[in-house]
């Protein structure tokens, strides 16, 4: 049994991949389950390490620090979904109410940097799950790991779609009077409708354009990943997407197609039933067209751009709409200064850069 729950973005909670042993629950409980309302659960998760390595070429990073694991923000399209059943936990509801939160993530980060042998390259922080998520207004984690990046001079760029990286404003302008720093926010629909039920608890379309706004007045160079696009939900928004943004101050532009890894899209799929029956079989026919004649076709240089005549006309909206408004749509991140950074371990030396 599936059902909207408010505030949330999955309608069920299925057991993730890794399960040994499924419950099956009796009529009674299971209507009880889909009525109740998920609470949100947050959980100290200890860091052995902090800095993920990335190999894909489809994004412009190698290197990442994810201080959430699972998000509040409840996006139902969320290609992180799946990582919630390495915990025995399920990508649907689970992955959007069970929250991890790593406490010592700024301590994993100073071990790591005061390794003789480390070579300073950009980070992402949030390239999985959002690191301004609800959770973070009162643990800030992510407020911690930028108070070092900002001491050590170390460059780092932010992928987010929550207005609360206002807050740490003065932090990130220091780091961008010096090149050490970039943010890029999301904004996949500025429909106030879409947005509660697509990701329900990510704050507004003009709340992040504010955001963006903001951080560019003070220096901050900041794109607008225009991510996902999915066919016949948000496609028709891509070039007002864009129009705001550069009227916010975006410099760059980015758009990513709908991925459907894993138990994604059975979640997907039911997401799409509850809340657009009368289009749901048109919008996974759009999306098997782009993917190879499957849901999701996961290689490089595919994955996020699709491919076939569907893929090929967002591929060209994009572009010329980028074009229109000089925004740069070849990257979403700026190429930072590596040349500051003030090894931990030097400094504890006296030693002279």
């Amino acid at each position: 049994m599936t059902t909207a729950h408010k505030g949330r973005g999955a309608v069920s909670a299925p057991a993730g991949r890794f399960a040994v042993q499924q419950t099956d629950w009796d009529a009674e409980e299971a209507d009880l389950q889909a009525s109740s309302a998920p609470q949100t659960v947050l959980r100290a998760m200890q860091a052995g390490r902090i800095i993920s390595s990335n190999q894909s070429p489809d994004v412009p990073f190698d290197r990442s620090i994810n201080p959430y694991q699972g998000c509040e923000h409840g996006c139902i399209y969320c290609y992180a979904r799946p990582s919630h059943s390495y915990l025995d936990l399920s990508p649907g509801l689970d992955f959007e109410t069970q929250i991890f939160y790593k406490p010592n993530a700024a301590a994993r980060l100073l071990d790591d940097w005061q390794k003789p042998g480390y070579e300073c390259r950009p980070i992402t922080i949030g390239a999985n799950t959002d690191p301004y998520q609800p959770a973070e207004k009162s643990l800030k984690i992510t407020r911690q790991l930028l108070t070092l990046f900002a001491e050590y001079r170390h460059p780092v760029n932010i992928i987010t779609k929550s207005h609360l990286i206002r807050r740490d404003i003065e932090l990130l302008a220091d780091l961008a009077k010096d090149r050490l720093c970039s943010v890029a926010i999301s904004i996949p629909t500025m429909e106030a409708d879409l947005k509660r039920v697509m990701e329900p608890r990510v704050p507004a379309a003009s709340a992040r354009l504010n955001a963006m706004r903001e951080l560019s007045d003070a220096g901050v160079p900041v794109s607008v990943l225009v991510a996902p696009v999915i066919p016949a939900i948000n496609d028709k928004e891509m070039e007002s997407i864009l129009q705001a943004a550069a009227a916010a101050g975006a410099s760059q532009a980015r758009y990513v197609f709908l991925r459907l890894p894993h138990e994604l899209k059975a979640l997907f799929q039911e997401w799409l039933e509850t809340h657009f029956p009368d289009r749901a079989e048109h919008v996974m026919s759009l999306i098997t067209q782009a993917s190879g004649g499957r849901s999701y076709d996961s290689r490089f240089h595919r994955r996020q751009r699709g491919r076939g005549a569907y893929a090929e006309m967002l591929a060209a909206r994009f572009s010329k709409a980028a074009k229109a408004l000089q925004l740069d749509a070849d990257n979403y991140q700026q190429d930072l200064d590596c040349t500051q950074f003030l090894h931990p371990a030097k400094q504890q030396l006296g030693l002279d850069f």
